[in-house]
């Protein structure tokens, strides 16, 4: 492997997780947030299907559909585990801050080492396992004290959606010709017809108001735009090393709904602040020692 193909991996895989940082911003802008999940997750699941298919028959022609016969078990099971961290991840965030949800998908890293070891046989580097035992303490420091943490439904169903995008990322390596785009495309789908039927079984509307459904989309393109990053980068970089990077995510998503600007001020501790530190410094040590 080239390292300027790694060094682009990773730069890749890290603007990945500042297109998905908006994410949190973009929920936390949605009208009666708590009612209208469901209805939220119908149309992003939806859009991200449309757009990723759109992108795939811009790129392929009509041959996109043969990913769908190539996609196997792998692409179905990272596919529905990544519907499900999608869904996890708004009802988590609907139900407790901003910096709760994230810090729970920060705990990615380690899920995805584990499972990359136990189903693909990947062995964890020094420097990728140096990184996480850092993060990791900067995640102890981030929650050690804070009363956000209380919020026990918002926090067990963060760490779902951490789980779920684990098996997504070890999925994109179990088989190589895994067509990546077309198992997010799978996740989009489940996600969309799973909101389906809840809405169908509870006999509520699917429509919402015209800004949520807006934002519903807007979350999906940014959602979509970041898991085509992702699924390039998987191609040159371990499992746990994706999740790693991603991780910058949960940085700037702390940041967007602190910044005055925005207008949402969840103002982070100063354990958030210097736990946050600390992960930024993992994220450097392990891009300057990859090789």
């Amino acid at each position: 492997m080239k390292k300027d193909k790694v060094d682009s991996a990773i730069l890749i895989v890290l603007i990945a997780g500042i297109f998905w940082s908006f994410g949190a911003l973009v929920v936390r802008f949605i009208e009666d947030a708590q009612s209208v999940p469901w209805q939220y997750l119908f149309f992003r699941g939806f859009t991200i299907f449309l757009l990723i298919n759109f992108y795939l028959f811009l790129r392929e022609g009509k041959s996109f559909i043969e990913n769908y016969k190539k996609i196997g078990a792998s692409g179905i099971l990272g596919g529905i585990s990544l519907g499900i961290a999608m869904m996890c991840f708004i009802w988590s965030i609907t139900h407790t801050t901003v910096a709760v949800t994230l810090l729970m998908l920060a705990a990615m890293p380690f899920m995805t080492a584990i499972l990359g070891y136990i189903f693909l046989k990947e062995k964890v580097s020094n420097t990728t396992l140096t990184a996480i035992i850092v993060a990791a303490i900067g995640i102890i420091f981030m929650a050690f004290n804070s009363r956000e943490i209380g919020t026990l439904f918002g926090l067990v169903i963060g760490l779902l959606s951490a789980l779920g995008f684990s098996f997504f990322s070890v999925s994109l390596r179990w088989r190589k010709n895994t067509p990546t785009f077309t198992t997010v495309a799978v996740a989009g789908l489940f996600c969309g017809i799973f909101s389906f039927l809840v809405l169908i079984f509870n006999d509520t509307s699917f429509f919402t108001t015209f800004k949520n459904s807006s934002l519903s989309a807007l979350h999906g393109t940014l959602v979509c735009s970041g898991m085509i990053l992702y699924s390039i980068g998987s191609k040159y970089l371990p499992a746990a090393d994706l999740t790693l990077l991603s991780l910058t995510e949960v940085l700037a998503g702390i940041f967007w709904v602190w910044l005055p600007i925005f207008g949402i001020n969840e103002i982070p501790t100063a354990n958030t602040i210097i736990g946050g530190s600390i992960i930024t410094f993992a994220l450097l040590y392990y891009s300057l020692n990859t090789k």
